[in-house]
């Protein structure tokens, strides 16, 4: 959801970036412009990775590498950089939802992929993880926190009784204080909480490093972008710079734990509205299972009632709110509650919901 720029928490990002854009530090060029080779564009690097190893405590033990090929990428990535820490080439997979069900589907190419628990009829919660059927021999165990499509996330980290955990957090990330430590490897496309499109952070403990198959591209693994310090091949500077920006902003904000109490406001604003409608609001997912960044809901009825929904949408636009509307593999409505959103745009969203309800309620 986005509304008026001027509340939004990243505009001040942007006026910096804007600030900087044609002579960055009074250099005279641009970021746009700026080798990889050069100590500038090393220290804008070296601040990304340092403002992440401090929000987040990450262990000396992990490497912090920035990789290109979005969160996608990464469900390639993981098999072939980690499939080889066991002969039988296992994975164990936990499907509840779009992304992590793209994620299983792209490791059957190099692994012999378990679905943890029976195939979910809908992707309205979270298997409990005492039925899941893990596999011993399994080479790690892979999840998503938070599904962006139905609105699933993860508020605990399962036990994966020692083996390798991996987990894509590119919808979460930085929204709440995470225990780096229980992690194999973290990865997360910067685009939802931490910056802009085009680059993506790797987190991978340093004993997981090496053990890539023969066929995995060079610039996917994860030894070769670790050693070489992410500039094996050109990265996208340009989305490091802006990331390096933005975790700036949540470290000038209160950090990860204040983007957690956020998250819960606001989230918790929308759900309420949904909650106490009498059933005009309907949100599939099951409580505890519910999301914090992304809020679907059908108007109307479970199933929605499409012209309600249009007129809905329509509104809103008119109202200055914009990307309200559901993934188009499910409908419906979706309210996205990322980082930049502050509680003054949610409370905005809050009256529209209530006034629209008002007005359409039978």
């Amino acid at each position: 959801m986005k509304v008026e720029r001027a509340h939004h928490g990243h505009y001040k990002v942007l006026l910096e970036a804007q600030k900087e854009l044609v002579d960055y530090k009074g250099l005279g060029i641009s970021v746009l412009e700026m080798s990889h080779r050069t100590t500038d564009f090393t220290k804008i690097l070296n601040t990304a990775e340092n403002l992440l190893r401090e929000l987040l405590n990450i262990p000396e033990n992990y490497k912090v590498i920035f990789l290109q090929g979005g969160g996608s990428a990464q469900f390639s990535a993981v098999p072939l950089n980690l499939i080889g820490l066991k002969e039988g080439r296992h994975a164990d997979y936990v499907v509840t939802g779009a992304w992590s069900a793209k994620a299983a589907k792209e490791a059957e190419k190099y692994a012999n992929v378990n679905i943890v628990h029976p195939k979910l009829g809908a992707y309205t919660y979270i298997p409990d993880p005492n039925t899941w059927n893990l596999n011993p021999d399994a080479s790690y165990v892979y999840y998503c926190a938070n599904e962006t499509v139905h609105g699933v996330e993860f508020d605990f980290v399962p036990d994966v009784k020692g083996a390798v955990l991996v987990c894509d957090m590119s919808s979460n990330f930085l929204s709440k204080p995470v225990d780096v430590s229980k992690f194999g490897v973290i990865f997360a496309g910067a685009q939802k909480n931490v910056g802009c499109a085009g680059v993506t952070v790797v987190i991978v403990r340093e004993d997981l490093l090496g053990f890539a198959l023969k066929e995995c591209p060079i610039v996917l693994d994860y030894k070769t972008q670790a050693v070489n310090g992410s500039l094996y091949n050109t990265p996208p500077c340009y989305s490091i710079y802006i990331m390096g920006l933005v975790l700036e902003w949540i470290k000038n904000n209160g950090g990860a734990a204040a983007m957690d109490k956020l998250s819960v406001i606001k989230s918790q604003m929308i759900y309420d509205i949904i909650d106490k409608s009498n059933g005009f609001y309907v949100c599939p997912v099951e409580k505890k299972n519910r999301s914090r960044m992304n809020v679907p809901f059908r108007i109307g009825s479970v199933k929605g009632d499409e012209a309600l929904e249009k007129k809905f949408l329509e509104k809103a636009v008119e109202l200055n709110m914009i990307s309200l509307k559901g993934h188009r593999s499910v409908g419906g409505i979706r309210a996205s509650l990322y980082n930049a959103v502050t509680v003054e745009d949610v409370q905005k969203l809050a009256a529209f919901m209530r006034s629209f309800m008002q007005m359409h309620h039978s």
